[in-house]
């Protein structure tokens, strides 16, 4: 069962997630590291997965699941807690930086990874475009 806080606190997740891509698309410099990508992403905080879907460094379509045979390459999962840490303005340790919450074992990253760590920065940033309330900070 989860209370009045919990509920509110993945509404909020589920709100910093929503406003994603407009984060993403917004960001020129962003976009354009990533001009050379396109692939579908799992992203789950907790029991709720999102679907996104990269286009040349853009993000085209971010998906609420579950949803049935969902296609990705790799995935990127951890609990609300940790993303909402993740996502604080000022990260406390060790939940900076996605490798170093994987480290820490709050994180799990696991399908294909070639594509994740060949595009390391580029993703590091796209997750973490939450942390800004408004637009592009750059």
């Amino acid at each position: 069962m989860v209370d009045e806080n919990g509920v509110a606190a993945l509404a909020d997740l589920v709100e910093r997630m929503e406003r994603l891509p407009q984060l993403v698309n917004d960001d020129s410099w962003l976009v354009e590291r990533g001009r050379f990508l396109t692939i579908d992403v799992l992203l789950e905080f907790g029991p709720v997965p999102f679907y996104l879907k990269f286009e040349h460094g853009r993000l085209i379509a971010l998906e609420r699941g579950p949803k049935p045979l969902p296609s990705w390459r790799f995935a990127v999962r951890a609990a609300g807690d940790a993303w909402r840490r993740h996502w604080e303005e000022i990260p406390p340790p060790h939940y900076n930086d996605l490798l170093a919450m994987a480290k820490r074992g709050v994180l799990l990253i696991d399908g294909d990874l070639l594509p994740f760590m060949s595009n390391l920065f580029y993703f590091k940033d796209v997750f973490a475009a939450p942390r800004r309330r408004g637009g592009a900070a750059r």
